[in-house]
């Protein structure tokens, strides 16, 4: 039976591909072992084993962007960090690691390497990380991609991995479930705001700040607000503002919705696309860029609109959000602007390549 570990985490970018992509490879060959690789600081602490799979966690060495003092104690993190790995395949005997990047991903491809055994390398974001970046460029050729046009060696375009809840979603078909699930009423225009797994202060505020003018306007609201933040919103209208930390069932979440307004993280463009649902995009502002450029394909093709992070105010969402919400042709043809665009199948794509690497090697 082949042994895969897959090692990605920090946040849902990294982990929710390596989940969708671990349930392909369980689907394609049931006796297949699947460990998961992670540190205790990312959101793979919870979601991974929840997903029913064994994680094993290795120091976290965050490199510092910048030159600081921190940065001479990488050197020996990375040490500690890439023996605790190579102990987690051998225990393992593993035939192949997979890699999403992340703090994890460094150490777990610098440990298969040493020990010769096969790479696959998945790359969430238009613009690479660092430890992909590294893994592409000396230890492996087998490089994936979520997007068409990433600058690493050896790419090949295969789609991001996401969940088979979302990737068949028929948003009509669920509506009146999903708006039921939430506590929502069955009939008015929804928006959904979500700032990604760990929510967006920004958005919060700016959204909470016209709750009384989107209310006016006949619009309730969904709003994942992130783990740790807390809301205030003003005092309720006679339209639902329902405020949750966190949402396990995104697929009711998008079908409720008519309207999101999200952060641009690959896994938020993919699956916001993939289902058709219309977007306005506000790009994470730090980083080196990726967010919006992975939601170009989508606003280019007329499926969202891309919005700068300092331009979205209480008076811009005022201003902006009720005239798109309420018109229901350009939400139309938004939905058809953007509903196929991106692979929805880069699950099972990625799954048979892993599959064939393990076949290959042995």
């Amino acid at each position: 039976m082949p042994s895969i570990v897959l090692a990605g985490g920090g946040s849902a970018g990294h982990t929710s591909p390596l989940i969708a992509t671990a349930d392909a490879l369980r689907r394609l060959d049931p006796t297949v072992e699947i460990l998961a690789l992670g540190t205790e600081r990312g959101l793979e602490t919870r979601v991974v084993p929840e997903a029913g799979y064994r994680l094993e966690l290795i120091p976290p060495v965050p490199l510092p962007r910048k030159p600081t003092p921190a940065l001479f104690a990488v050197p020996g993190k990375m040490l500690a960090s890439v023996s605790a790995a190579r102990r987690v395949l051998d225990e393992a005997k593993a035939d192949v690691l997979v890699g999403f990047g992340g703090y994890v991903s460094t150490p777990a491809y610098v440990a298969a390497w040493r020990k010769k055994t096969p790479i696959v390398v998945h790359e969430g974001n238009a613009v690479p990380g660092i430890a992909n970046k590294f893994a592409a460029r000396y230890c492996t050729q087998h490089v994936k991609t979520s997007f068409p046009g990433t600058e690493l060696p050896h790419a090949e375009y295969v789609g991001l991995p996401i969940r088979r809840a979302i990737s068949q979603l028929d948003r009509a078909a669920l509506r009146a479930e999903a708006r039921q699930f939430f506590g929502l009423d069955p009939n008015a225009p929804t928006l959904m705001v979500t700032g990604g797994s760990q929510g967006a202060q920004r958005l919060n505020e700016a959204i909470a700040g016209a709750a009384a003018d989107l209310q006016a306007a006949g619009i309730q609201v969904l709003h994942v607000i992130g783990p740790k933040n807390t809301l205030e919103v003003p005092s309720a209208g006679p339209l639902p503002y329902v405020v949750l930390n966190y949402v396990d069932r995104m697929d009711l979440a998008y079908a409720a919705a008519d309207l999101v307004v999200c952060r641009s993280g690959a896994n938020t463009v993919t699956e916001v696309s993939g289902v058709g649902l219309p977007a306005i995009y506000v790009p994470l502002p730090h980083g080196n860029g990726e967010q919006a450029l992975n939601a170009k394909p989508v606003v280019d093709a007329g499926g969202g609109l891309l919005v700068d992070n300092a331009t979205v105010t209480a008076d811009w969402v005022r201003a902006n959000v009720p005239q798109l919400l309420l018109d229901s042709a350009r939400l139309t043809a938004m939905s058809t602007a953007a509903k196929g665009l991106i692979r929805t199948d880069a699950d099972e794509r990625l799954a048979r390549i892993i599959l064939d690497v393990v076949r290959s090697a042995s």
